[in-house]
């Protein structure tokens, strides 16, 4: 909605009941004033304008929603007083003691009419972030020393009865062999082992909701997503990525932590910076299924539109195959199968003399 000034300092709105009418129905409205977005509320007797743009990303307010007397910001949830802008101290993101504030403007009523003052918005006042979990948004640069691989088992099982994982056994097996011999640093992060949260559609809302760090990681700061992202982005230079075979697709923890992955990704979209450089990528797949190309192929391509460089041969596979789902005897093939374990040991052996190539081409 345009509004036009009729003097210099205040400008029509329109009629406060009908203002109050359709504010008691809609909750929020949007106004515009020479390219000046507003949003209007009225609460508990009281009108109050803001301006449009969180204070956080940007995000529109008006197309939140009015709780108790706050806008609430659609894209991450954060709250401010609809009357004074201020914002409610931890109500999206850990935050210091200052939460800072979105401009307000100056109403009036005048014979029924409410009147805004465009000229009298007062200055946005930004908030102050404890420190924490920004240390992520550090420019990735690689420190000095050994080639580190990190191992990222995908198997979901329960932390209180595990069990015995083909997948999580051949990439555990090439780790430990891989530290033996081949002078690297390396860490397996079991993906049943955290507690992170799904990935909740920010960037359905707007490319620039999904934020880097992730969002979701900057408002709890009980998400163990930062684990994968700090192996992944800042310490890593070669990733092993180890899944069974659902339904001839990947697990349901590889979905659910590709999905959060979007954050990496989507800085190439909106600053085009790219996290992820000079790192190698394999997988290890492994199920009574078959399909084992199509998820090496779904997984590559995806670790690949990362920034991830893979070498020859840059998966191992096994596969009983559809007729053949004998699961205890697949279990004790793999436990016992001398040529799984080196196929995946020699998996890290490839994407470890790819990262030193990479490494050396820096230097």
């Amino acid at each position: 909605m345009n509004q036009e000034n009729t003097s210099s300092e205040w400008t029509l709105i329109g009629k406060t009941e009908d203002l109050i009418r359709e504010l008691e129905t809609r909750g929020l409205k949007e106004l515009e004033f020479d390219k000046k977005k507003v949003v209007l509320t009225y609460h508990d007797g009281a009108f109050g304008a803001l301006n449009n743009k969180c204070n956080h990303m940007g995000g529109p307010l008006s197309r939140g929603r009015l709780k108790k007397g706050c806008i609430e910001c659609p894209w991450h949830y954060w709250e401010f007083n609809h009357k004074t802008g201020e914002s409610i101290s931890g109500s999206a993101e850990p935050l210091s003691s200052n939460p800072g504030a979105v401009p307000t403007f100056p109403l009036k009523i005048e014979n029924g009419q409410l009147y805004i003052s465009i000229p009298g918005e007062t200055k946005r006042v930004q908030a102050v972030y404890n420190s924490g979990i920004m240390n992520l948004s550090r420019e990735p640069k690689r420190e000095a020393g050994k080639i580190r691989v990190l191992g990222i088992s995908t198997t979901a099982m329960d932390k209180n009865h595990p069990r015995f994982s083909t997948s999580e056994e051949l990439l555990n097996s090439a780790l430990k062999t891989a530290a033996e011999n081949l002078d690297v640093e390396t860490k397996l992060i079991k993906l049943s082992d955290l507690n992170f949260r799904h990935c909740e559609g920010f960037y359905s809302k707007s490319e620039k909701a999904c934020t880097w760090p992730c969002s979701i990681t900057k408002m709890d700061p009980t998400d163990e997503m930062s684990q994968i992202y700090e192996g992944m982005v800042h310490w890593a230079d070669v990733v092993i990525v180890s899944s069974p075979i659902r339904w001839g697709n990947a697990s349901s923890l590889y979905y659910k932590m590709a999905e959060r992955l979007n954050s990496v990704q989507n800085q190439i979209t909106l600053k085009d910076r790219v996290l992820i450089q000079n790192k190698v990528v394999g997988m290890i797949i492994t199920g009574g299924q078959d399909n084992v190309q199509s998820v090496a192929g779904q997984m590559l391509n995806f670790f690949g539109e990362l920034g991830f460089m893979a070498p020859p041969f840059p998966y191992v596979g096994h596969s009983l195959g559809w007729s053949s789902e004998a699961m205890e005897y697949n279990m004790d093939y793999v436990r016992d199968s001398e040529y799984l374990h080196t196929q995946s040991y020699e998996l890290i052996e490839r994407t470890v003399e790819l990262s030193k190539k990479l490494i050396q081409a820096q230097d």
